[in-house]
């Protein structure tokens, strides 16, 4: 079994992920545009993880848009995306980035690229830096 640690920006939330993820995909809904502010979210999907909340779930808010299965789980006080359980389908949401351990798992597909944003193609030719441009 898999163990996997994670956490906000501000640190003020912490948790562990136990078992194995059944999915990664990179969803370019409307939906996680608006929620990540970037062209995509990077979600892992589980049926079968154990979610434990080390520190700060007191700190942790949900939104659900209305009329939607979508919702979004984040640190209330630094806005940090965090694992998301959905009760209704019993899948456990978990967006890449929250993660501070090592995923092995790459990347299934590219999901609901109807909603692409218009920038959002051929970037692997575009100028890249390890850190800020001078």
């Amino acid at each position: 079994m898999s163990e996997y640690s994670g956490s906000c920006l501000c640190g003020a939330v912490k948790f562990r992920l136990e078992g194995e993820f059944n999915g990664f995909y990179l969803c370019h809904c409307q939906y996680c545009q608006k929620d990540t502010g970037s062209a995509h979210a990077a979600n892992l999907f589980t049926q079968s993880i154990q979610l434990s909340w080390l520190s700060g779930e007191h700190e942790v808010s949900m939104f659900t848009l209305p009329g939607t299965r979508h919702c979004k789980s984040f640190c209330r006080h630094c806005g940090s995306a965090l694992p998301t359980v959905q009760v209704a389908s019993a899948v456990t949401v978990v967006p890449a980035g929250c993660l501070d351990s090592d995923v092995s798992l790459k990347p299934a597909a590219h999901i609901f690229t109807g909603s692409r944003a218009s920038w959002d193609s051929a970037l692997e030719s575009i100028p890249q830096f390890k850190g800020m441009p001078s």
